[in-house]
């Protein structure tokens, strides 16, 4: 008898191994990106771009090489493409980062991060987008472009973001809050209602940007959601900034973490919102990065620069 039950017990230790060993190996590319500091992959070798693009120029890069926003990343390359037949732009959608040379780079006028996680660049490419930007290029990043999978770049940590991200909402996940448009006057926020509620993955920060001299556009209400992460942590900021911009060197720079989900992309206020960002990365205003300084009050909330 006890040799039939210690039989049994063996069949189903293997088949729980087996199982184990199925599921690791369908999910292995996932679990590399979240849980094992994500997957090494540099491309060396550009993708082959028209031979004509009409100026202004947005170049739309969404690799990852860390967590990989399946549903949201097409949704966005989606607005983009049309936001720039729209308004006769000129538009490339890349995931290979080789396009990051300053001989390709200099073709465009701003980049877009869509959800771009992980360390995805070679250090030649960081190079090539960090001359891009300080010399007047325009960056709008997206969501995942502001998580910590990008820690290991100091240089876009503290120049871009200017703030590390410590957690997400999961208690639940998905939560419908209220924002605020803190600056009605900046060209990314105009037409925007004062407040309106979003349903959103909300990002914490270790600090508000304003620290490091963002200027912040968009906040979130915490009062009107539940700010707990993993393992019941408090996500609280007090100042919890959406959205910020700031100048580094001659180029715009702005950051929204709105976009977790596909559908975040079908509301007017986000495609207006990204709309304005990008005509407003793009210099459409005719105006250089130093020109358009804002300061912002004398509460220690620092100065765009």
């Amino acid at each position: 008898m006890l040799r039939k039950i210690l039989k049994v017990v063996l069949w189903l230790v293997v088949a729980a191994l087996v199982l184990l060993g199925v599921q690791t190996w369908r999910y292995w590319d996932t679990i590399q990106r979240v849980f094992l500091g994500g997957v090494d992959v540099y491309e060396t070798t550009p993708p082959s771009l028209p031979a004509e693009l009409k100026r202004p120029a947005i170049l739309v890069f969404s690799k990852t090489n860390a967590f990989r926003h399946g549903e949201a990343i097409p949704a966005a390359n989606a607005l983009f493409a049309k936001m720039a037949n729209d308004n006769g732009w000129g538009y490339f959608q890349t995931e290979n980062a080789a396009t990051f040379s300053p001989a390709i780079l200099s073709r465009f006028d701003a980049v877009v991060f869509n959800n771009v996680s992980g360390d995805v660049f070679t250090p030649d490419q960081r190079a090539a987008f960090k001359a891009f930007v300080e010399n007047g290029g325009g960056y709008l990043g997206i969501h995942a472009a502001g998580d910590n999978s990008h820690a290991a770049w100091d240089w876009y940590m503290k120049a871009i973001l200017g703030t590390t991200f410590t957690q997400h909402t999961m208690s639940p996940q998905f939560q419908s809050a209220t924002v605020k448009v803190e600056d009605k006057e900046h060209a990314a926020t105009q037409g925007l209602p004062a407040s309106w509620q979003h349903v959103e993955e909300w990002y914490s920060f270790d600090a508000s940007p304003r620290k490091t001299g963002a200027h912040v556009l968009l906040t979130v209400d915490e009062s009107t959601y539940n700010p707990v992460g993993m393992f019941g942590k408090d996500l609280r900021m007090g100042d919890h900034p959406m959205a910020w911009s700031r100048c580094v060197g001659k180029g715009r720079v702005l950051y929204t973490a709105f976009g977790h989900r596909a559908e975040a992309f079908a509301e007017p206020e986000i495609r207006m919102l990204l709309r304005n960002a990008t005509e407003w990365v793009l210099h459409s205003d005719g105006g250089d990065c130093i020109g358009s300084a804002i300061k912002n009050d004398d509460a220690g909330r620092g100065e765009e620069r």
